[in-house]
């Protein structure tokens, strides 16, 4: 695998199209550190679906960016930002976001199409947690369901309508009365009426700068042969469709989510690059065929702080699981993935792979529809020290190496990316 330099500025060959990050985990995979250091070579970037129930922490000159609803390119001071119509937005959380930077009018839009995720959204997200108790899917609370399950119930808010707050409020507290006998059960009360329209006359004269057409943005800077990075929220395995459902999210969290995300087509597509961490961590319930619920697990949390960025709860840990990032890629187009938190395995005895499942009593190398019944199969490595901030392949540990080949050999799909710390500059490019 030879370490020779790449150069991540717009393929001229692909002219006219947008490149897309996409996670191929679980989600937490470590998009924000990619986007942000693709971003600097791009000129506009796209937030094309989820709320702000995911994270993206970025790192750079060791100060610590938490970025939920604003993409990634902020920390460009060049780049445009667009918050799709495919994203659910928690105003009082992106006003609260917006406040780390400053001069942003002109570089931050927010699509009039983008459905709200008010307050009572949150309320029925957590009450319907708590009467699903054992079964609960697990969520962060944060009202993203009820805001997707509002729009495809064609009852919900768009943000366009905040440019009116006088008749949104009227619309909502219409939306109360229709609904009485939903809310009486999660014991949730109508809004007082001026108490709601202070709060989204405050919402509306902070965001209203923001909010435009982003469909008819992102159109003009395609056909203007703009550089275009797209970037999703959660993972592959958490998408509506191709998830581990219904422990999933309610998005479609796929590189093809993009396009209804932010009103492109697939001829818009140009490279997908896929996220994947050296391990995998999960949040919330559901099946993890190589969780490891051990003291590796335990230790694989600590040294890589999987803490969640939105909730701050622990993820549960595992191994990295290539079978299910061969699925991934393939479902995604991918055509190259970008490696993750690799210096976090060192100190190991051995780090595991899984290469293959064991379902039914055989041994299988795809991904079936129902997780809960499969077995890992793991590869074992001879763990390592000293990877981190390593900035060539050639530098990495034999071992090191051995893993990243068999990652690739496994899910055929290229390793292009290695990072090796959570700063920005710490990366391998292949």
């Amino acid at each position: 695998m030879c370490t020779r330099q790449r150069d991540f500025q717009y393929n001229n060959n692909m002219t006219n199209r947008a490149d897309l990050i996409v996670g191929i985990q679980w989600g937490d995979e470590g998009k924000g550190k990619i986007v942000d250091r693709l971003a600097q070579e791009y000129d506009m970037v796209c937030r094309s679906q989820g709320g702000h129930n995911a994270g993206h922490t970025i790192w750079v000159d060791g100060v610590k960016y938490a970025l939920h609803l604003v993409p990634s390119g902020v920390l460009n001071p060049k780049a445009i930002n667009v918050v799709g119509n495919g994203v659910v937005l928690s105003p009082e959380s992106i006003i609260n976001e917006m406040k780390q930077f400053e001069n942003l009018e002109g570089r931050l839009f927010i699509s009039d199409k983008a459905h709200l995720n008010l307050s009572y959204h949150a309320l029925i997200d957590q009450a319907k947690e708590r009467l699903k108790g054992d079964k609960a899917i697990g969520t962060t609370g944060k009202g993203i369901g009820p805001a997707y399950a509002d729009k495809i119930n064609r009852t919900g808010f768009r943000v366009g309508e905040l440019l009116d707050p006088a008749k949104l409020t009227a619309s909502i507290l219409e939306y109360f009365e229709q609904n009485r006998s939903l809310f009486d059960i999660y014991d949730i009360s109508t809004p007082n009426e001026a108490e709601l329209l202070v709060e989204l006359e405050g919402y509306s004269s902070k965001l209203a700068p923001f909010i435009t057409d982003t469909t008819q943005l992102v159109w003009r800077a395609i056909d203007d042969g703009k550089k275009i990075l797209l970037e999703g929220a959660q993972g592959t395995l958490l998408d509506i469709d191709h998830g581990t459902y219904p422990y999933v999210t309610s998005s479609a969290t796929v590189s093809a989510g993009a396009c209804t995300g932010l009103g492109i087509n697939p001829k818009d597509i140009g490279k997908v690059i896929g996220i994947v961490k050296a391990y995998c961590t999960r949040v919330g319930n559901g099946p993890f065929p190589s969780e490891d619920s051990g003291e590796d697990g335990k230790r694989l949390g600590e040294q890589g702080h999987e803490f969640g960025t939105t909730t701050g709860r622990a993820r549960r840990c595992g191994w990295f699981d290539a079978v299910a990032t061969r699925h991934a890629c393939r479902l995604n187009g991918v055509d190259e993935l970008a490696l993750m938190k690799l210096d976090v395995l060192d100190g190991f005895d051995e780090v595991k792979l899984c290469v293959a499942y064991e379902y039914n009593g055989k041994q299988i190398d795809y991904m079936p529809s129902n997780l809960d019944e499969v077995i890992p199969v793991y590869k074992i490595f001879k763990g390592w020290n000293n990877s981190v901030g390593i900035r060539e392949f050639d530098k990495l540990p034999a071992d090191a190496q051995a893993f990243v080949k068999t990652i690739q050999e496994i899910s055929n799909t290229k390793v292009g990316i290695i990072s090796t710390s959570p700063e920005r500059d710490d990366t391998i490019i292949l």
